[in-house]
């Protein structure tokens, strides 16, 4: 069985440079990493604030990087992604810059689009059953009570035509 050496302050804030120079990364991520890799918890602080002296972590670029992604890729809504950020302990004054960002037409086009999706998975008819799934499901994806509301009711108008 391969006994794992621990790592030096230089080889873990080499390995954590590299990982944060290929992918946007928070100081929760490295923390992470350096608990996977053994590292001594009296070096954690120290790599993370040098790796923030030197811009390989900035938590600011990486909430607008994730809630980019999140929306663009995930199709997730705005609840979720500002949870997902908080369990990274991103502070709540960057995640609201972050999420200021989000282009409200883009926003409610992908809840949208995704309804519409749902909507054509459904073999239920029913149109109160049809509802209450197409709203579960765009809660689930942690978009907000009163705009899955309106968005389910504009598209069940505009199918029924």
């Amino acid at each position: 069985m391969a006994v794992l050496k621990k790592l030096t302050f230089e080889q873990a804030l080499f390995k954590a440079q590299a990982i944060c120079s290929r992918q946007e990364k928070c100081g929760q991520d490295i923390i992470q990493k350096l608990f996977d890799w053994k590292v001594e918890k009296s070096l954690h602080s120290k790599i993370i604030k040098s790796l923030k002296d030197e811009n390989y972590i900035n938590e600011e670029r990486y909430a607008s990087s994730f809630v980019k992604d999140k929306l663009s890729f995930n199709k997730w809504g705005i609840i979720k992604i500002r949870y997902a950020l908080l369990q990274k302990n991103i502070p709540e004054k960057l995640i609201d810059n972050a999420l200021n960002e989000i282009d409200e037409q883009t926003y409610d086009h992908i809840l949208k689009e995704e309804l519409l999706k749902k909507l054509k998975s459904l073999k239920e008819r029913d149109e109160y059953i049809v509802k209450s799934k197409l709203v579960q499901y765009a809660l689930s994806k942690g978009f907000e009570n009163g705009k899955v509301f309106d968005m389910v009711s504009e598209i069940q108008k505009s199918t029924k035509k």
